[in-house]
């Protein structure tokens, strides 16, 4: 599970799960809950989620499209070894919504969520 630094919640629950599902099916790897059963363990802390406006409407002022964007940093280690495989490498990735297609910062938080586990598993890719 990742922590957060962040005012927003539940954004954490988001990511750990994307992530997940990204390593169950990209990778050889597979998620147990037993800590003392596994070969490395990956941990991770959410230090940003930001919002920001893109475009505003001209007439009203009223913003048209905005964006999230997440930061967090990230550490795997080898339980066998030692070896810390990632760390402390900082990651960041973000997703557009707009209210006037029906989305929310919700469904923004869950698409850069998913960003950014692609971004981590791609990390993964290293070579132990």
């Amino acid at each position: 599970m990742f922590d957060n630094q962040s005012f927003r919640r539940g954004v954490e629950y988001e990511l750990s799960d994307a992530l997940a599902k990204r390593i169950e099916t990209e990778t050889p790897y597979k998620i147990i809950s037993n800590r003392d059963r596994a070969d490395t363990v990956m941990t991770g802390q959410i230090v940003s989620i930001d919002e920001s406006v893109l475009s505003f409407e001209r007439e009203t002022g009223r913003a048209l499209e905005r964006e999230v964007q997440l930061q967090a940093v990230v550490n795997w280690k080898n339980l066998k070894t030692g070896e810390l495989l990632i760390d402390n490498q900082t990651v960041s990735a973000q997703a557009t919504f707009s209210e006037f297609q029906t989305q929310d910062f919700n469904y923004a938080s869950a698409v850069a969520s998913n960003n950014m586990a692609r971004k981590i598993v791609e990390l993964m890719q290293k070579k132990w």
